[in-house]
Formats: C-alpha cells, structure tokens, sequence
C-alpha cells in the first residue's frame, strides 16, 4: 500500500459518515471531517481527525480545506435522507444533495482531488421488478430523495470520463446498529431508521412503533428491507478508497447490503427477542415514496473488494442499536 493520502470527509459527524471516520482512523488514513452540525455532533468525530465546521455548499471554505490539508480523497456523506421529507420538499432535497454534491465535485477536480467515494442509495432504483436488486437493473427512482442521488451519480459519471479523477458509488441498503465498541452511533433526534425507533421505544424514549402498511405484497404485507450493519457499510467505504487507489483508471457503482431481507414485523420481533419486551405496534397508512421490497445483489461487491460482512445478524445489528441506545439515554 502506498502512502495514506488524507481523506476529506464530509458529514463526518453524522451517523454513517463516524463510522466511516472511525473505520479510516483505525486503519492508519488522516482524516478531516466537514460537517455544519445540523444533525450532527461534534462529540462523535474523535480528537484524532481534524473537525472543520462549515457548510459543505461554501466554495471558499471547500477550496481553503481540500488545500491547507492536502486532501487526496473525498467520502462524500452530507446530504438529506429522509424519503417521506423528500416527497414534501423536494427542492431542499436537489439542493442539499444533487447542487451542493456538484460544487463540492467542482473543488475536488479544481484542487486535484483524484478519489471520490459517494453515498449513494438503493432507493436510486425505484420499485425493482424483482429482488434481488442487482447495479445492472434500471434506475427509475419513485421519489425526490432517489433522484437527488441518481443525479449526483451521473455527474461523477461525466466527470470521472472528462477529468482524472474516479469514483466509486455505494448504494446502501438499510443501515442500522452502531460501533460494537460504543464509540458512535445513530444519534440524531427524530431519526426515522426502523430499528433505531424500535429500541428508542424499547427503553421508553417513545410509546409505540409505527408500521407504514400492511398491505404490500410481501410474506406479512408489510415492507422488506435488506438491513446492513454501519461498521460492515464503513469498512466497505475504506476497501473502495484502496480499490480506487489501486486502479485510477476505473470507477464503480455498487450495492452495499447482505442480500437478504427482513419485513417491518420481522426486524419488530427480534428487537423484542433481543429487548425480551414487547413494542406496541401501531398500524398506519404507507409512507409517500416506500418501495415494497429491497434487497440487495450484493455479488459485485464481493467479487470487486476484499469485503465480507462481519456483522450480519439481525439479532447482533439490534443488540447494538440498543446498547448505543442506552449509551445515549446516560449522555443525555
């Protein structure tokens, strides 16, 4: 392995993007994190990476950043991830994710930046025809959300054929759980994550549990999701950033999931096996934007990276998710 270039990542105090900081830090990368802290925490980047507080639309603060720090690749996190919200605000949502994702590509050619690994969404497909959904299918997304991300994904497209410059787009799937050694987790109030709303009522944080429709046509008529571990999702971003490395010449696009799926009911279940309580559920309507099913082929991934899951167990994703959980409830 040649020399570790710093990393810029931004969103970096949110939750996916510590995780991806931990998981760099672990493995030797300098990393700066850039981050406004609108729905992240200063607390969760670790004193061992640099925190720029900023805007990651703010030109001048992107150039001033990717050039003082000599940054050599970008993890790009920041973004709105709400589907519901998305239906609702769509602008805020092509803004956030599609027109700050372009200036923040712009300063990476502009400074010389040549890896840029992007967090991307399995909700870029739409409603597959079928599952497994593998990266070949079409994309037709079915909401706001999905297109922001499709849209960016292009522009990484063009750019990488235009500038020497490559990527690689992660689609993720449902990511849940937390840093088995409790470092970090999902922290944001009135996260909407199934199995982050399930433990919150597990310890009493919230009354119930709503499932958004039961009449898909799924096994129990509620929707299926293929759900991935976040520390298996961040150590997937760190072999991109070495396969990108690598191979300057090629760039990916690839799902990040376990290929397989659990319904709504399902995932309820074993928060109550792994809790030994029982969650009130609460019956309501679907959700504007919800595909029925989706899960991940997750045969590219395995044959491009060195990466395999460790963490894939349903009951071990929920013993995190609440042991972060009560972790939280203490800080709190």
């Amino acid at each position: 392995m040649t020399q570790k270039l710093p990393v810029l990542v931004t969103g970096g105090a949110g939750y996916i993007g510590s995780h991806a900081v931990l998981a760099l830090l672990d493995q030797g990368w300098p990393v700066v994190v850039i981050d406004n802290l609108s729905t992240g925490f200063d607390w969760a980047v670790p004193e061992a990476a640099t925190l720029v507080r900023g805007d990651v639309g703010d030109r001048a603060l992107l150039d001033q950043t990717l050039t003082e720090h000599g940054i050599g690749a970008i993890m790009h996190f920041a973004g709105s991830i709400i589907v519901p919200e998305s239906v609702e605000q769509p602008l805020k949502y092509y803004e956030n994710n599609t027109a700050k994702s372009r200036g923040l590509i712009a300063a990476a050619v502009a400074a010389g930046v040549r890896h840029f690994i992007f967090s991307s969404t399995a909700a870029t497909y739409g409603t597959p025809a079928t599952v497994p959904v593998t990266e070949d299918m079409p994309t037709v997304p079915i909401n706001p959300y999905g297109w922001s991300k499709l849209m960016t994904e292009q522009m990484l497209a063009d750019t990488a054929f235009a500038h020497p410059i490559n990527y690689c787009a992660l689609r993720y799937f449902n990511v849940a759980g937390a840093d088995p050694q409790g470092r970090t987790g999902q922290s944001t109030a009135g996260a909407t994550h199934l199995i982050k709303v399930a433990v919150e009522a597990a310890l009493g944080k919230r009354s119930h549990v709503g499932v958004y429709g039961t009449d898909y046509p799924t096994a129990d008529g509620t929707g299926v999701r293929d759900y991935i571990h976040v520390s298996d999702l961040a150590a997937a971003h760190v072999h991109a950033l070495e396969q990108l490395i690598a191979d300057p010449a090629t760039s990916h696009v690839m799902n990040c999931g376990y290929g397989r799926g659990f319904s709504v009911l399902e995932v309820l279940n074993a928060v109550d096996r792994v809790t030994k309580l029982k969650i009130e559920r609460r019956i309501e309507g679907r959700r504007a934007g919800d595909p029925p099913a989706l899960v991940a082929g997750n045969a590219r991934i395995l044959a491009t990276l060195p990466w395999r899951p460790a963490r894939d167990d349903l009951e071990t994703i929920v013993a995190d998710a609440l042991a972060w959980e009560r972790k939280l409830a203490e800080r709190c």
